[in-house]
């Protein structure tokens, strides 16, 4: 997996060495190496990675006008909503009550990923082998408003317990582990974008260093009143009304992002384990690389995503013109867009 935009590399010089080269690539000569093999998606184009994926394929935009209750007052009026999705069809009531729809989010791709891949209760050889790590920026914004709605209209006795955690960007990784009784290396990454990138370099990192298996992805469910707020401050959000409107990147008519909610789940293992139980290998993570240049620096935005894109195909010994397919991500403001 490289970074989410492409850059040409500088001319090299008569007879140096590409980059590619200079290093050893642990996906290819590495003792283990790490597959994916199974997904789950929660998205806007649908439930599951079949309709998300046809969704994806026949270009078609899921934006639509912005539904939740207590959202018709404010400035954004598009975004992407997941719809038909009943949590109480896929989580028990017990992790239900105690969790955000980030997280519920999360737990039902969870299982869709386990049973994609095949990976039932047999399969698990330890609960130390296997692992979870899980990325989120905005965390449980809707439970914790509801309950501060409460603690402000009708007193402390009406606040539950779960709220010290729910809201937590962390609580994915956590409800997920507990759930399943994974207590192999669990960890989180508090990211936006590009966090669930980063959460499958992690994945990949922990079955390289001796862990079977990890189940990893990211979450968010950034369109509760109060969560839409956090975001009116940034000057890239879009406030066109008009859902064909509101996201156009990569066009003259690009007039900022239109946030959505939503998210996946991978499962990684290690490939001989993966083989051995006979699950279908979909693909390698071959390397990864990670850059920070701040924000609405766009020149240095460049830089760094060139940079990144270098260091995850050097990770890989992969050559650019090996590579077939980018997927680049677009904020929808043209100096970023041609970043």
């Amino acid at each position: 997996m490289s970074g989410p935009q492409r850059a040409r590399r500088p001319a090299q010089d008569a007879g140096e060495r590409p980059a590619q080269d200079a290093r050893r690539s642990p996906a290819r000569d590495g003792d283990r190496r790490a597959v994916v093999t199974g997904l789950g998606v929660v998205s806007p184009h649908g439930l599951g990675a079949e309709a998300h994926w046809k969704a994806v394929a026949d270009g078609a935009s899921s934006l639509g006008p912005v539904t939740r209750e207590g959202c018709e007052h404010l400035p954004l009026k598009v975004a992407g909503e997941v719809r038909g999705f009943d949590a109480a069809e896929t989580v028990e009531g017990r992790y239900l009550v105690q969790t955000d729809r980030f997280t519920h989010f999360a737990l039902t791709a969870t299982e869709m990923a386990l049973e994609d891949a095949r990976f039932g209760r047999a399969d698990v050889e330890s609960p130390y082998s296997v692992g979870v790590v899980t990325a989120a920026g905005s965390g449980g914004g809707e439970f914790g408003q509801r309950e501060l709605q409460n603690l402000w209209g009708q007193g402390s006795r009406y606040v539950g317990p779960y709220q010290s955690i729910a809201w937590f960007y962390a609580a994915s990784t956590g409800q997920i582990s507990i759930r399943n009784d994974f207590k192999g290396p669990c960890g989180v990454v508090a990211a936006d974008e590009a966090g669930g990138l980063d959460a499958l370099a992690h994945a990949a990192l922990a079955v390289r260093g001796g862990t079977d298996t990890v189940v990893c992805g990211a979450t968010e469910a950034p369109l509760a009143p109060y969560s839409i707020v956090c975001q009116l401050g940034y000057p890239e959000l879009s406030d066109a009304g008009e859902p064909d409107r509101a996201y156009r990147p990569f066009t003259e008519a690009a007039c900022g992002f239109a946030p959505a909610e939503g998210g996946a789940v991978l499962l990684v293992e290690e490939e001989r384990a993966a083989l051995e139980r006979g699950a279908d290998v979909r693909a390698t993570i071959a390397g990864h690389a990670a850059t920070f240049t701040g924000p609405s620096h766009w020149a240095e935005s460049r830089e760094g995503l060139a940079r990144a894109i270098r260091g995850a195909l050097a990770e890989a010994g992969c050559r650019p013109e090996e590579v077939d397919v980018v997927f680049a991500d677009a904020l929808g403001v043209p100096e970023a867009d041609r970043a």
